[in-house]
């Protein structure tokens, strides 16, 4: 008995992603991680392993400079592991070594990839190694020429800077080896463009990109997971991209010096990004109060469930939504689409918001405590750490160590899920024989 509480899949998830971030900090502790003499200290090697392994992107070092090509491809290989899910990569050797996945294995990684059914565990792993390696490689590909032909880059640069930045894109990592982030590449089609699809179709869900393989035809056959994560998502972007052009329109230190059509690239390069990876084509540090209210939302609600984004999910967003017009409306049910949605669902959603709200709210609170800087540019930093987003006012490498210990305990527990990370201290399920009187407190 107690070693099946051990085992217990969502336990193992988040033990999982543990071992991964020690061993990172290990590998970058290592003399040839670091460019310079020397190896890293033990907190800005622990810092950047969760931060990559939670695909967050945020540093309190310079990617680029600081760590070695050794050291970067030790941290694109972390962030690789962390989108790409520990689990379904265990299911994947499975699957190797045997056709039929042990049952266990398969609940392992339904939590990790939030499977509809144990039937969709070994199509998910198949499909996530499938999707994966095909839009790495394609982004990969597509920035490595423009790197070359547009920047001038020698072909061992382009590929590299090519590669570590699809890799990164895809698992909505928000790592680069520039300095400026994407910065410098703000008016460039040929490198946003591919940098904003694969941000996509890594973030919005594994379960969403194989409801759309197998029924691209017949939307109307969609899961309501399907069409309630494309409807908000659709809604976020245009929230974001219309919100972005608003505030830094005449901004000179951001979109106020661009053209028009340069403005609408990197306002949708940033509606897509802001959410979910951390790429940034604007500097934030120097942004408008009113974007980073705009993104205290966007990064707290995330991306798809199951994707390499972090946040509360859409999903979430969407339920509650459809259950506060259900109550408003009088009705008993909340529905979408022409279905209902159930109860547990309802319940699930509710308890993601309230803990995800709290871990913001208390992360906060210590930084305040802990920190000089400005509250706005604290809770924008404990949001993007939350929500594993990796945008920064600045200030992260500011932090003394107890605030950049903070934005760790952050980017772990809003990588592995709140609902995972509740589940996961639950020693077991409890079935309770009997059920006590309803009754109705007065609410409001």
């Amino acid at each position: 008995m107690i070693k099946q509480r051990l085992l217990h899949p969502a336990r193992i998830v988040a033990l999982a992603f543990l071992v991964a971030i020690l061993i990172g900090t290990l590998l970058l502790m290592m003399p040839f991680a670091r460019s310079g003499a020397g190896s890293a200290p033990f907190l800005v090697a622990l810092f950047t392993s969760v931060s990559a392994v939670c695909v967050t992107g945020l540093a309190v070092v310079d990617t680029g400079t600081y760590w070695s090509s050794a050291g970067q491809g030790t941290i694109m290989l972390l962030f690789q592991i962390g989108g790409f899910g520990m689990m379904t990569g265990a299911t994947l050797l499975g699957l190797m070594v045997n056709r039929s996945p042990r049952l266990r294995l398969k609940l392992i990684t339904q939590t990790e990839t939030h499977s509809l059914g144990l039937g969709d565990v070994a199509n998910v792993a198949k499909l996530v190694l499938a999707v994966t390696i095909a839009c790495e490689l394609i982004v990969a590909l597509v920035l490595t020429m423009r790197f070359h032909f547009g920047y001038g880059l020698e072909w061992q640069k382009a590929a590299w800077s090519g590669l570590f930045h699809a890799v990164s894109a895809f698992n909505n990592a928000g790592f680069s080896i520039h300095a400026d982030s994407v910065m410098r590449y703000a008016p460039d089609a040929l490198v946003l463009l591919p940098l904003m699809l694969a941000i996509f179709i890594g973030g919005i869900g594994f379960p969403v990109l194989m409801d759309l393989r197998d029924k691209a035809r017949s939307p109307r056959g969609w899961s309501l997971h399907t069409k309630l994560t494309l409807a908000v998502t659709g809604v976020l972007l245009l929230l974001g991209f219309v919100g972005v052009l608003v505030f830094e329109w005449s901004n000179a230190k951001t979109l106020g010096v661009m053209s028009l059509p340069d403005k609408v690239l990197s306002a949708a390069f940033t509606s897509v990004s802001a959410r979910t990876a951390g790429f940034n084509s604007i500097d934030f540090a120097v942004a408008s109060r009113e974007t980073w209210a705009l993104h205290y939302l966007l990064m707290f609600v995330g991306a798809g469930s199951a994707g390499t984004a972090g946040g509360v999910k859409v999903g979430t967003v969407a339920i509650l939504f459809l259950l506060v017009v259900a109550e408003i409306r009088g009705h008993p049910d909340s529905e979408a689409f022409g279905r209902r949605v159930g109860t547990a669902a309802q319940r699930q959603a509710i308890t993601v918001l309230v803990l995800g709200g709290a871990m913001v709210i208390l992360g906060t609170m210590v930084l305040l405590s802990v920190s000089d800087a400005p509250t706005d540019r604290i809770i924008f930093e404990v949001i993007s750490a939350f929500g594993t987003v990796g945008l920064s006012t600045g200030i992260t490498a500011e932090l003394p160590a107890v605030g950049q210990f903070v934005l760790i305990v952050l980017m772990y527990l809003g990588r592995i899920g709140t609902i995972t990370l509740a589940t996961s201290l639950i020693l077991g399920e409890r079935r309770m024989p009997y059920r006590y009187p309803e009754e109705h407190p007065i609410v409001g």
